[in-house]
């Protein structure tokens, strides 16, 4: 564990202690959501950012001069905050690493439009790259946390309405079950920035009263056979750890090939933090092999 993670870990945690977002609710994450855009660093000047639509849906694509596969990216935020630009400093680095263009979703957000809105916005989304030529085989679909998920339930959908499923996936920190059922949940609580009642809220605020073991809601529950090979990274304290080990098992069972990265000690959705920290640098490096040897 390099020095900047310890310190970054300490960081985390002392604002997690001071947060009042839970007290605010969606308003007060949206809030810290907006104030955070406003420090996002600006791509390097040979990354080219544009906007473009999907099927109705917002979403920009960062690229640069080589790119030889597509990446569809769904961000994280728990269904209720995040949006392309937030994660523009992770995306351009996924694009370098990867090789790739990458097409990042701004979905609609729960509660305004909860489950499964963000489903058939990310749907929308890969029926776009396929409807511009890009071939499935050089595609892969990718997303942290809530966005992880839902990259897991976007290849389900695909798959039940029989269309050509993308070469691979890859899931970092997924949340995957949004029952909160994993033991981890409990044994992690005081190791994790997050916060479980958070968790709790944004599950309700998203599912608005749908069943949370719907396989579109949470993949972990859903018939996993058929899916392409599947990439996944998660941090060893986190409260969605078993999210990603009991995700890996069950692709498994269902013949798949799923790939479990378990980070010691590393925060939720550690990866955007890759502008100061070598393990998030380390972990788009991995990802970005991955994806060139499967797309």
């Amino acid at each position: 564990m390099s020095l900047r993670a310890y310190l970054l870990r300490a960081s985390l945690h002392l604002l997690a202690k001071r947060s009042t977002r839970s007290l605010g609710g969606v308003a007060e994450w949206r809030r810290s959501s907006a104030r955070a855009e406003r420090f996002i660093p600006r791509v390097p000047r040979d990354f080219n950012v544009s906007p473009v639509h999907a099927g109705g849906v917002k979403a920009e694509m960062v690229s640069c001069q080589g790119s030889e596969r597509d990446i569809l990216y769904l961000h994280g935020g728990g269904y209720v905050v995040g949006s392309p630009l937030l994660f523009r400093d992770l995306t351009w680095r996924l694009a370098k690493a990867a090789r790739a263009r990458v097409l990042c979703i701004d979905y609609r957000l729960a509660p305004e439009h909860p489950y499964p809105a963000a489903l058939q916005d990310a749907v929308a989304g890969y029926r776009l790259l396929l409807s511009c030529g890009v071939c499935a085989s050089r595609i892969v679909v990718m997303g942290d946390s809530a966005g992880g998920g839902l990259a897991l339930a976007t290849l389900l959908k695909l798959r039940d309405e029989r269309v050509t499923l993308p070469a691979a996936a890859a899931a970092l920190s997924p949340w995957t079950d949004l029952g909160l059922t994993g033991a981890s949940c409990a044994r992690n609580a005081k190791r994790d920035v997050l916060k479980l009642e958070e968790l709790r809220m944004l599950a309700a605020a998203y599912l608005a009263g749908a069943d949370p073991r719907s396989p579109y809601a949470s993949p972990l529950f859903g018939n996993l056979a058929g899916l392409p090979p599947v990439l996944i990274q998660v941090g060893s304290d986190e409260m969605l750890l078993d999210d990603s080990v009991r995700l890996t098992e069950a692709l498994r069972s269902a013949g798949g090939e799923a790939e479990l990265e378990i980070w010691p000690r590393m925060p939720h959705g550690w990866h955007l933090y890759a502008r100061i920290l070598p393990e998030g640098q380390r972990a788009i490096t991995r990802i970005g092999d991955f994806v060139q040897a499967k797309a």
